[in-house]
């Protein structure tokens, strides 16, 4: 486990303690460290002296603003009513067959988690998904079993 109080700290120098501080520096937390912790919320609070709460809500509210632990490979589905149009449910029943999870879930073996995600910016070339950070588009499930084969395999 890292330093919670070193790193919010350090954080805190580098982007400042105002409210418009709060995300840069969640988002690096999250970047360093795959998510938000409950000791991490607090100390961000005290730290920019605004209320637990509040670091709680925005970080809950934001999908890409973990606040429990995710796995190695994060796919985000998005959710949209494009990707929905045009086989969001088959890419994610596929994805939910190959990796024996359910939306929400994580692998036992800590390896994938699945999660749907407001839109993510490929709408124009829907279903899509992102893993960690790198975008899939006009998904077929083939396409996904194949993607998904190769990101075991890693």
């Amino acid at each position: 486990m890292y330093q919670v109080g070193n790193l919010v700290k350090e954080l805190s120098d580098k982007h400042g303690r105002m409210r418009e501080s709060l995300m840069p520096i969640l988002q690096e937390i999250v970047q360093k460290h795959n998510y938000l912790t409950d000791e991490a919320m607090v100390e961000v609070a005290r730290e920019l002296d605004i209320s637990a709460a509040e670091v709680y809500g925005t970080a809950s509210f934001y999908t890409f603003l973990d606040t429990q632990v995710k796995g190695k490979y994060v796919i985000r589905v998005c959710k949209t009513i494009t990707c929905s149009m045009k086989g969001k449910s088959d890419i994610i029943q596929t994805l939910e067959d190959m990796l024996k999870i359910k939306i929400g879930e994580t692998t036992t073996d800590k390896q994938f988690s699945l999660i749907e995600t407001n839109c993510i910016g490929w709408c124009h070339k829907a279903p899509a998904i992102l893993i960690n950070e790198m975008p899939y588009t006009e998904l077929t499930p083939e396409k996904v079993s194949t993607i998904i084969k190769d990101y075991m395999q890693k």
